[in-house]
């Protein structure tokens, strides 16, 4: 991981973003809602703007904050994410609504174990990214990897948890056990045998998955 002083100065080299974003950005610090760090999001914007997906899929809608961000740097591609939390669904409605992004951003409402049918209708798939339940990163990934385009793109946030994948000693049983199964589900995607994957330790780490 990068230190908190290098950190903060990628930070600090970041463009502002227009209004809508800060406010979302200042709505998710108020409201405990996890939203992608701002370096990572900045290299999952730049990875599709290289490419150029057409269909992307979000596992994890939060409050639309991810996929709005794409949704203006990648204006030619078309966005279905999934959202089972009724409150943010609401907030990602309006915040949607407002950044008049309803006819590129489906917004579909549900667990994303359960709509695997649901999301069918609108792949395949350029991009996936993954950004939703930790626990569940390898299940997510299984059932929409048969969604990706030939050469599609897996990405998956939060790999790294804050560090704490290296950590030998959690006191904390609940996030030792969430641990586990982040540092279980990394190894499993290292070694994948359909799907060249790098691990970037940017934001709280973001790993990249290029089917073969």
């Amino acid at each position: 991981m990068l230190t908190d002083k290098v950190h903060g100065y990628i930070e600090g080299l970041i463009p502002e973003r227009p209004g809508l974003f800060l406010e979302m950005e200042e709505y998710a610090k108020d409201n405990g809602v996890p939203i992608m760090e701002l370096p990572g999001i900045e290299a999952l914007l730049q990875l599709l703007r290289i490419q150029k997906p057409k269909q992307i899929l979000e596992v994890g809608a939060a409050i639309g904050y991810s996929a709005l961000r794409m949704s203006f740097a990648i204006p030619d591609a078309h966005i279905v994410t999934i959202e089972r939390d009724e409150e943010r669904i609401e907030s990602a409605r309006g915040y949607i609504r407002a950044a008049d992004r309803e006819d590129q951003i489906t917004l579909l409402e549900g667990d994303a174990l359960e709509l695997e049918g649901e999301t069918l209708k609108y792949g395949p798939y350029d991009a996936v990214f993954i950004d939703a339940a930790k626990g569940q990163y390898k299940k997510f990934f299984e059932i929409y990897a048969r969604q990706l385009s030939d050469g599609g793109l897996i990405i998956t946030d939060n790999v790294l948890f804050k560090g704490l994948v290296c950590e030998s000693e959690i006191e904390n049983k609940r996030i030792r056990s969430l641990v586990k199964k982040i540092s279980e589900f990394n190894a499993w995607l290292m070694n994948h045998p359909d799907y060249d994957t790098v691990i970037l330790p940017v934001g709280d780490g973001v790993a990249i998955s290029k089917k073969r």
